[in-house]
């Protein structure tokens, strides 16, 4: 009955995915496999000869590789622009190490050209890579080789990522932190402060003529004029004496000082009619609009003095593109106030609510993108391939984040439900496919090959810690998201993603991967056509 249920795919991929889940609970010196420890699981499943249907696996690895791209997206463009040059030499060290690698091991050993292209492929697990092999060479050798060295290419990239924070002695929760306050320093602290004005030179004028805003970037949030305190227009004019209250940073403020003449430590309540919220940006018609263009101040008379997004203050300029969740810290009348309300949405149902129209559109798009086949010449052709079609799509996606009515973008509970469920069903069937014949390869092929495909597989890891972590001077949570990245290896990034709450490796790993994926491809086919 037992072995009558093994054979059933759905009862098996549970069972794999529970054991998988007792397995990662046990620490030995305080390393432990995580989520990883389902594909263990399912090699020994595999060995024993439970299957997983591959379009189950193909399903989960579209779910995993789509919510990383969504949530990576934003933060990819920035990545590149910032790190681009170094995480691109960075991917060519990996690649080409590898191929470099493989090279000196066909010589030493006298490995055919398509089994060594084939070591390659499976050595950093890439599918594109074997379509490529096989395509090249025309010789069944290619999957062969690829057979014997992706086994090891998994597992190799799991175990390496996972125990190189201990063998560099980094606190991964350490360096997250580290790395969001590096993030929050790039946006200075905004404060409040209260100022008199006794500088004569601005008296009499208009906020519209004065142009505090855009001269010092601090935002006037009230006025007290003969002891009436008033939500500011751009009609408001000052008076010597008036007290004025500002939101800003410590450079605008004291370039507010200056302008104004006196701060002081007063504090300018609200009166009975005013009132200071935060409001919830989640009406689609306005995402991806500035606030300058809204003119909340002349339509609601309200004033926005910050901007919450992703749990950093952003200073409310004119310019300040809106996104969908963002919090408005807004003062006004209450009247105003309610009016605006309705005017962004406000709605907390809305941002934990899941759409799953955008989300199949994006896959959709990302599949179709991955069977565009691209040809330079008769002999090398590219096409990003189902990884790679929906991880562009869904990067371009999340970047652009409304089309029309469409939110390009998930609640962080959906994506990350989404996201480990697709990588518990990818992570099981990768691991019974790899398992089936394991063992009968290794007796058929001999232990060389698979002793050469650990070497791919380990040279590029080696390499890229030398000069990622001591040359480069990665963080180790981006040189881990790098590395899998670089690596092509979607199990790797599930255990640095398993590793720490930081999204600094799937960032890293959005990034180079594509690149890796273009390079790999070309290496191959010259490999295939110049190596003899």
């Amino acid at each position: 009955m037992f072995e009558e249920l093994l054979q059933s795919s759905y009862f098996s991929i549970f069972l794999i995915i529970a054991l998988g889940f007792m397995l990662e609970r046990i620490k030995i010196k305080g390393l432990s496999l995580n989520v990883s420890a389902v594909i263990f699981i399912a090699l020994l499943f595999g060995h024993y000869g439970v299957i997983i249907p591959k379009a189950l696996g193909n399903f989960g690895l579209v779910l995993f590789i789509f919510t990383i791209g969504i949530q990576a997206g934003p933060g990819f463009f920035d990545s590149f622009r910032s790190k681009g040059k170094t995480l691109i030499l960075l991917t060519l060290l990996i690649v080409g190490s590898a191929c470099l690698t493989g090279i000196g091991f066909k010589y030493a050993f006298d490995i055919d050209t398509p089994s060594l292209v084939g070591l390659i492929a499976g050595a950093l697990t890439s599918t594109p890579g074997l379509a490529v092999a096989i395509d090249s060479t025309q010789s069944p050798l290619a999957s062969i080789a690829y057979g014997i060295a992706y086994p090891f290419g998994v597992i190799g990239v799991i175990l390496f990522i996972k125990l190189l924070p201990k063998i560099l002695r980094k606190d991964l929760v350490a360096e997250a932190k580290a790395l969001e306050e590096n993030r929050r320093g790039q946006y200075p602290a905004l404060k409040t402060a209260t100022f008199r004005v006794i500088n004569t030179n601005i008296c009499n004028k208009t906020l519209a003529q004065l142009q505090l805003r855009a001269i010092t970037g601090a935002v006037i949030s009230r006025v007290k004029h003969n002891d009436v305190i008033s939500i500011p227009t751009a009609s408001t004019m000052l008076q010597e004496g008036d007290m004025i209250k500002a939101v800003g940073n410590d450079k605008s403020l004291d370039q507010l000082t200056i302008l104004l003449g006196e701060r002081t430590e007063d504090d300018l309540p609200l009166s009975q009619t005013q009132e200071l919220q935060s409001l919830l940006l989640t009406n689609k018609s306005i995402i991806n609009k500035t606030l300058g263009h809204l003119n909340l101040q002349g339509t609601f008379g309200c004033t926005v003095t910050r901007v919450c997004r992703s749990g950093i203050d952003l200073p409310a300029e004119p310019d300040l593109v809106l996104k969908f969740g963002d919090k408005l810290m807004v003062a006004g009348e209450k009247e105003g106030l309610k009016e605006l309300a309705q005017f962004m949405g406000n709605d907390e149902k809305k941002l934990s609510n899941t759409d799953f129209f955008p989300i199949a559109t994006g896959i959709v798009l990302g599949v179709l993108v991955g069977k565009i086949n691209i040809s330079f010449s008769d002999s090398f052709s590219f096409s990003p391939g189902l990884t790679g079609g929906i991880l562009i799509v869904a990067l371009i996606l999340s970047a652009i984040g409304k089309t029309g009515p469409i939110i390009w973008s998930m609640s962080g509970s959906a994506n990350q439900l989404l996201r480990q469920l697709g990588l518990l069903l990818f992570l099981a069937e990768v691991g019974t496919s790899a398992g089936v014949n394991l063992v009968s390869t290794f007796q058929e092929s001999g232990w060389t090959l698979f002793g050469v495909g650990f070497g791919i597989t380990i040279a590029p890891m080696v390499m890229a810690v030398a000069f990622g972590y001591y040359v480069f001077k990665i963080n180790i949570l981006n040189l881990l998201g790098t590395i899998a990245g670089g690596m092509t290896s979607t199990p790797g990034l599930a255990a640095a993603d398993s590793m720490s709450d930081s999204p600094a490796p799937s960032v890293a790993y959005a990034t180079v991967y594509p690149i890796a994926m273009v390079i790999l491809i070309i290496f191959i086919q010259a490999i295939a056509h110049l190596i003899i």
